[in-house]
């Protein structure tokens, strides 16, 4: 497969609710329950530890916020930790018609909103890339920072119209025969010769376990979001903690003259938060540091 498929599968497969607090320290805070839905779709989430700055993670396509475990284990004896289950997937709601990346800007907006976030860092997964660059758009006042995790990596690139016909024949195929297709894309680009076999195993059900139906629809939704005229938009630096296993072209940042930092957690596959969790926490903390200074030295 050309180059279009493997942009596909990484915007492809390029997430909380209380039952699943038995993971959490016991030690933390215990926040009151709050139900969120944005126009009659429920969010689930997790809102656990405390603290002046918000880390709001957002898991990729058809996956959910177990895949920040480890980092809310990590990171919340010093920080607010929420970690939603988009519309679509997960233990959130899927009645709904609307799967753009708009809608699901609006979705984290209602989060922000209900509870009552400041000083948010929005982390996003995958396609969550495009959700994390619409929310921070929509709620200025509330973002001081985005982080794409293993994403952004072919940013600039204008398809062609043979990449354009290519990838619409990707999404027939997605549709027509969801478990085989997503098998194929799955074992051929979203694993590396180091990813374990029980990740592998966990992400692969988590693929079957999705609305097919929805899941196409998010995924080509998500392709026709404008991503490069959005992010110039920002205006804030973008963190990029991604797997070497395929490289991140940042060339194109520097020429649309957008602040990217690249941090690499070597070659994992397509999940550096499960597969390397303390790689990733190390670089994170990074950039939550850096952000803390750029902040600082702003103020004063």
């Amino acid at each position: 497969m050309k180059r279009i498929i493997v942009i596909f599968s990484l915007t492809l497969f390029a997430f909380i609710h209380f039952s699943c607090r038995q993971n959490v320290n016991t030690n933390e805070k215990v926040k009151e329950h709050i139900e969120i839905e944005n126009d009659g779709v429920k969010i689930a989430y997790q809102d656990s530890g405390d603290g002046d700055t918000c880390l709001l993670f957002i898991h990729g396509w058809a996956i959910n916020k177990e895949y920040w475990q480890a980092q809310v284990e990590y990171f919340n004896k010093r920080f607010r930790i929420v970690t939603i289950d988009l519309p679509g997937f997960g233990e959130s709601g899927k009645n709904r018609t609307d799967w753009s990346v708009e809608k699901y800007g609006k979705d984290i907006s209602k989060v922000l909103t209900e509870l009552k976030l400041n000083n948010v860092i929005l982390i996003g997964h995958s396609m969550s890339g495009a959700i994390i660059v619409e929310a921070a758009l929509k709620n200025p006042d509330k973002i001081i920072g985005i982080v794409g995790v293993d994403n952004f990596k072919d940013f600039g690139v204008a398809p062609t119209e043979e990449d354009k016909k290519r990838s619409g024949e990707a999404y027939k195929k997605l549709r027509i025969n969801y478990t085989l297709f997503v098998q194929e894309i799955a074992n051929k680009y979203l694993f590396s010769p180091s990813t374990d076999s029980i990740i592998k195993a966990k992400v692969i059900n988590d693929f079957m376990s999705a609305d097919s139906t929805i899941a196409a629809e998010i995924a080509e939704r998500n392709d026709e979001y404008p991503l490069n005229e959005k992010l110039k938009a920002v205006n804030k630096t973008l963190y990029l903690i991604n797997s070497s296993e395929y490289p991140t072209d940042t060339v194109r940042f520097k020429e649309s003259e957008i602040s990217c930092t690249l941090y690499l957690v070597g070659p994992t596959g397509h999940y550096p938060m499960i597969e390397a969790p303390d790689k990733f926490n190390k670089a994170l903390d990074s950039i939550i540091n850096r952000m803390n200074t750029v902040l600082f030295e702003s103020e004063y």
